[in-house]
C-alpha cells in the first residue's frame, strides 16, 4: 500500500476525526473511504456525461427508427 502526506484545513481535520470516531473507524480508514466515494462519484459522473454526448450524436437516427416502429405498430401490414 502506498502512502501520502496530506495537509487539511483544521476544520476539515476535526470534522473528519469526529465522523470517523462516530463510525468507530480509524481516521485514515475514514479518509480512504471518502476518497473511494469521490472516485466512484467522479467515474459515474464522467460516464453519464459520455453517455449523454453519445446519445446526442445518435438522436436523429434514433428518432427515425422510433418513427418506423410506430408506423409498424399502427399498421402491421404497411
Amino acid at each position: 500500500m502506498g502512502a501520502i502526506s496530506l495537509k487539511l484545513p483544521d476544520d476539515l481535520l476535526v470534522a473528519s476525526s469526529q465522523c470517523a470516531e462516530a463510525l468507530k473507524l480509524p481516521r485514515a480508514k475514514y479518509i480512504r473511504y471518502a476518497i473511494e466515494r469521490m472516485n466512484r462519484d467522479t467515474r459515474e459522473g464522467l460516464r453519464a456525461k459520455r453517455l449523454a454526448e453519445v446519445s446526442r450524436k445518435v438522436r436523429k437516427e434514433s428518432m427515425r427508427v422510433n418513427a418506423e416502429f410506430a408506423a409498424v405498430e399502427r399498421d402491421p401490414d404497411a
